[in-house]
C-alpha cells in the first residue's frame, strides 16, 4: 500500500498541486453544479431567482464532529447536510444552497473521505439543494479526530410565512413528527461497542419535504428540529422564548419499544437523546388535526402525534402514566457528547 496516495496528507491541504488534485477528482466531480464549476472564491447567486421564491433570506451554519463518522443510516456528510437545511426549513425556509467546509486530519483514509462526500452530494441532490462552495483543510495527527465538518446554508422564507417560538400562546398544541431518540440510540449503541440488537437506526434525513407542505397552514407558530439535547432542549427553548410553559403526557410519547428498553438499562431518558430526523411543532388548537394530517401523509412524519399543549404556567412538565404531573428539568450536560 502507498500511504501517500491512500490517505489524507498535510499536501492536500498545501495549496500546491495534490490539493487541486484533491479538489478536482473528488469535492468537484461529487458536488458538481454550474456555481460551483465557477471556481470562483465565493458562490454567484442570482439575486432576481432569490427574490421571486421569497421576502426573507434564512441563514445559519453548524459544525459536526460526530463519532463514529460512520453509523447506522448514514456518515458524518449526510448528517452535515441534513442537519443545516433542516434547521433551514424549520424558520419556513426552502433549502437552497450549501457552503461545505473540511478539516481532515492527516493520515484519514481517502477512501473514506470518498464516501462520506459520495453521500453528502446524494444527499444534497436529493433534496434539491447545491453545494455551491467550500474550504479544504488538513490538519496533523493528533490535532483533530478524523474529520470534522462545517455547512452554512441559505434558503428563502415566503412572504406569507412568519413562524418564530414568540408566536407561541397557552392553549397550543405540541406535536412531534416520529418517534425520539432513534439518533442517540444508534450512536450509542455502535460507541460504547453494547453489542445490542436495536434494529434501530439513525433517523437522520431532510425535513423540508414534510414541512414544505405545511407552509399552507394557518395557525403554525414554531417549528425546530429535535437535534442536540432532544425534545426536552426545544421545549425549554420554546418556553424561554415565549414565556409560557410546556406540560407533556408521556404516555403520549412515541418511543419504539428497543430506545426505551436500551434508555431503561441505562438509566437515560428518551426525551434528552438527539434525533436528526423529527421536527417538534407548536400549533394553534384549530390547526392541530390538519398538521398531524399533512404530517402522516409523509413517510417522515407518518408517526407524528400531539404530545402536549402550552400553559401558562411558564414550566415544562411531564404528566407521569398515574396522572402525576412533575416538573422537567434539562441535564447538566449533553448525556451522549458528539453525537452530530
Amino acid at each position: 500500500m502507498n500511504e501517500a496516495k491512500d490517505v489524507v496528507t498535510m499536501a492536500h491541504g498545501s495549496g500546491g498541486r495534490a490539493m487541486q488534485q484533491l479538489i478536482d477528482q473528488l469535492f468537484l466531480r461529487a458536488f458538481d453544479n454550474c456555481w460551483l464549476n465557477q471556481r470562483e472564491d465565493g458562490a454567484q447567486l442570482s439575486l432576481a431567482s432569490l427574490s421571486a421564491q421569497g421576502d426573507l433570506l434564512a441563514f445559519t451554519t453548524d459544525s459536526y464532529v460526530i463519532d463514529p463518522v460512520f453509523f447506522p443510516g448514514g456518515n458524518i456528510g449526510k448528517l452535515a447536510v441534513c442537519g443545516t437545511a433542516n434547521d433551514l426549513a424549520v424558520s419556513g425556509a426552502t433549502p437552497g444552497w450549501l457552503s461545505c467546509g473540511f478539516i481532515l486530519e492527516e493520515g484519514f483514509p481517502l477512501v473514506e473521505l470518498q464516501r462520506i462526500v459520495s453521500l453528502m452530494a446524494q444527499t444534497a441532490r436529493d433534496a434539491g439543494m447545491a453545494i455551491v462552495t467550500g474550504d479544504t483543510k488538513v490538519v496533523q495527527r493528533g490535532a483533530a479526530d478524523k474529520i470534522f465538518i462545517n455547512t452554512a446554508g441559505i434558503g428563502v422564507i415566503p412572504g406569507a410565512v412568519n413562524w418564530s417560538a414568540r408566536a407561541i400562546k397557552a392553549g397550543d398544541k405540541v406535536i412531534v413528527s416520529g418517534t425520539l431518540g432513534d439518533h442517540g440510540a444508534a450512536i450509542l449503541n455502535l460507541r460504547e461497542k453494547l453489542g445490542m440488537d436495536l434494529g434501530v437506526e439513525s433517523d437522520c434525513a431532510v425535513l423540508a419535504p414534510m414541512i414544505a407542505p405545511l407552509r399552507s397552514l394557518v395557525g403554525i407558530h414554531a417549528l425546530r428540529d429535535a437535534t442536540r439535547g432532544g425534545v426536552n432542549a426545544i421545549l425549554h427553548e420554546f418556553s424561554a422564548a415565549s414565556g409560557f410553559g410546556i406540560c407533556i403526557d408521556e404516555q403520549a410519547l412515541p418511543v419504539k419499544p428497543a430506545v426505551r428498553g436500551l434508555c431503561e438499562l441505562l438509566g437515560l431518558e428518551p426525551l434528552n437523546f438527539a434525533n436528526e430526523g423529527k421536527v417538534v411543532a407548536v400549533v394553534a388548537a384549530h390547526a392541530e388535526e390538519a398538521v398531524l394530517m399533512m404530517m402522516r401523509s409523509h413517510p417522515l412524519g407518518e408517526d407524528a402525534t400531539t404530545i402536549g399543549v402550552v400553559t401558562q404556567d411558564p414550566q415544562v412538565c411531564l404528566r407521569g402514566t398515574l396522572g402525576v404531573t412533575r416538573q422537567l428539568t434539562l441535564p447538566h450536560a449533553e448525556p451522549l457528547p458528539r453525537i452530530c
